[in-house]
């Protein structure tokens, strides 16, 4: 008798396994490139696969029922950075890192500690910056939404739109309990990344001026040619601005930071092995003249890559404010049906290896933001420059001497 049962046992009927449905399919392919690739492994200390499971088994009807369930699923990871992109959210962030957009020109994020959406920047000539929104200002409202039910891709999506149209942003300024209500017209966000100029207010030397506003796909090529035209036209030491440059692409700041490099590393990489990479210089650099670096609270991700790198490496001094302090690096993946997802697939250390997530790098000279106009930025009116200005002409001054 017991043979028996047992017999029956081993040698009995199983149901069939059901048919994976397209929606759970899609919820298992994000599942499988965040399992493979998240810097953290131990996925916010939870069961990974206990939340695929929860995940999969919902009776999704619809693809936006599984971009809600997708959405629920990276938000127990409590990382904002890590997230997904529908698929006109994806199509607009690899237009902004490679074309132009229409919006209010921001860079936006999700305050670490608050979870507040907070400007990191404006871009350089957009409606934002002509109405003088700054960094670490605090966006309540757009419109009617209050941001605290939005995800940060639905804030930048509420903000784009046609040219012509209005938006109206609530802002509370950074450091203040002041809130304003401001229109917005939107318009279209030209994405040229680079703005050079030969300044003459020395008699020491004559300094090339350039202005990277954002790491997007032409910012390399855009760097050098400015760096070579000032050569040309007799400078004798550059300022680099990274002021209000929120980031963008990882291979562009390394690529930049190339151009001004000798020798040594860029920046470290840090994955969730914890094994060391490194992004290292491989020519010689465009020019060895003197170099000072503006930053402040809006220099962020690759700009603190690309400052880290000059400043550990003895090639430049950086003249402002501390940094926003992004030390995450993330990738892009993308998903079946057109949609994205971004991951945070590893941290950064600067060569002298110091993370700096949340904390920012702090600058050798320390200059405070002024309120400047578009016009007065780079100018007398200008602190931070004026100071960049004098520590290059101190070099000078101490070079004569010896």
């Amino acid at each position: 008798m017991i043979i028996l049962q047992l017999t029956l046992i081993i040698g009995g009927w199983t149901a069939p396994a059901m048919a994976i449905t397209e929606e759970q399919k899609l919820v298992s392919e994000t599942w499988r490139i965040v399992n493979r690739a998240y810097l953290d492994e131990t996925f916010n200390h939870q069961n990974w696969w206990f939340i695929r499971e929860k995940a999969i088994r919902q009776n999704l009807k619809n693809r936006e029922e599984t971009y809600s369930a997708i959405e629920k699923m990276l938000a127990s990871l409590d990382d904002p950075f890590t997230r997904l992109l529908k698929p006109n959210q994806y199509r607009s962030l690899q237009v902004s890192t490679s074309g132009e957009l229409t919006g209010v020109g921001l860079q936006i994020a999700l305050d670490a500690e608050t979870g507040q959406l907070t400007v990191v920047a404006p871009i350089d000539g957009s409606p934002a910056a002509e109405v003088g929104i700054q960094p670490r200002d605090r966006i309540l409202k757009i419109d009617q939404f209050s941001t605290d039910e939005l995800t940060l891709d639905e804030a930048a999506t509420h903000m784009r739109g046609p040219i012509g149209s209005t938006v109206t942003l609530t802002v509370q300024r950074f450091d203040t309990t002041e809130i304003e209500e401001i229109e917005l017209v939107r318009d279209r966000i030209a994405l040229n990344p680079v703005f050079a100029q030969l300044r003459s207010e020395s008699s020491v030397a004559p300094i090339g001026y350039i202005r990277l506003s954002q790491f997007s796909a032409n910012a390399t090529e855009e760097v050098a040619n400015a760096i070579q035209t000032l050569d040309k036209q007799g400078a004798k030491a550059y300022i680099l601005d990274l002021r209000n440059n929120p980031g963008g692409l990882l291979q562009a700041g390394v690529e930049i930071a190339r151009l001004w490099l000798n020798d040594g590393t860029v920046v470290y990489t840090v994955n969730r092995q914890g094994v060391l990479g490194s992004f290292d210089v491989v020519s010689p650099p465009l020019t060895q003249a003197p170099l000072a670096v503006l930053v402040n609270q809006g220099t962020a991700s690759a700009s603190e890559i690309l400052a880290g790198a000059l400043q550990d490496n003895l090639r430049a001094q950086l003249v402002g404010e501390k940094t926003f302090g992004k030390g995450l690096i993330q990738s892009l993946f993308d998903l079946s049906d057109g949609s994205g997802l971004a991951v945070t697939v590893a941290k950064y250390e600067t060569p002298n290896h110091h993370d700096i997530h949340k904390l920012g790098i702090k600058p050798d000279k320390i200059v405070p933001t002024k309120a400047l106009t578009r016009n007065q930025i780079a100018t007398d009116a200008d602190p931070q420059y004026q100071a960049a200005v004098e520590l290059l002409m101190s070099e000078f001054a101490l070079a004569d001497a010896a």
